[in-house]
């Protein structure tokens, strides 16, 4: 019987992990702390350095600058912030909503030893580079052979 409808063998394999969906949503719903929290906002940072400095980018769209909070102790760099949610226009219902809102808070080990004065933050377009110096023992010293 079930030789009467012809399928092609990719059809059923593509419908087959839709077939699942509402478990999933079930289980991010139900248990969030467990799965994870797909809704929490949590920007990518990029972290690189040259001889002189460390240099962090983190991609930052919709973050007001004054919402921002940037330290370093110990050699880790905290990057703290809020995306604030637009206001809802009147009469506006929505179909779908992906963008992410609210609070974050990174905390990310600095790859060599770090000065905490001469330290640079820049937000423009949505990314915000730090330029953090390094300290005079972090930096990589030219040492002459004699023969």
């Amino acid at each position: 019987m079930f030789g009467l409808v012809p399928r092609s063998r990719e059809e059923s394999l593509l419908a087959w992990p839709r077939a699942f969906d509402w478990m999933d949503r079930f289980f991010e719903e139900a248990f969030p702390a467990v799965w994870g929290d797909e809704k929490m906002l949590m920007p990518a940072f990029d972290i690189s350095e040259t001889e002189e400095k460390i240099v962090v980018r983190a991609d930052l769209p919709g973050v007001d600058v004054k919402d921002l909070d940037i330290s370093i102790t110990d050699n880790v760099l905290t990057v703290k912030g809020e995306k604030r949610q637009e206001k809802e226009e009147k009469g506006e219902s929505f179909h779908r909503v992906e963008r992410r809102y609210g609070s974050f808070a990174r905390s990310l080990s600095l790859p060599a030893e770090v000065k905490s004065e001469g330290i640079e933050a820049v937000y423009k377009d949505g990314v915000l580079r730090i330029e953090i110096p390094k300290a005079e023992a972090s930096r990589p010293k030219r040492i002459e052979v004699k023969h």
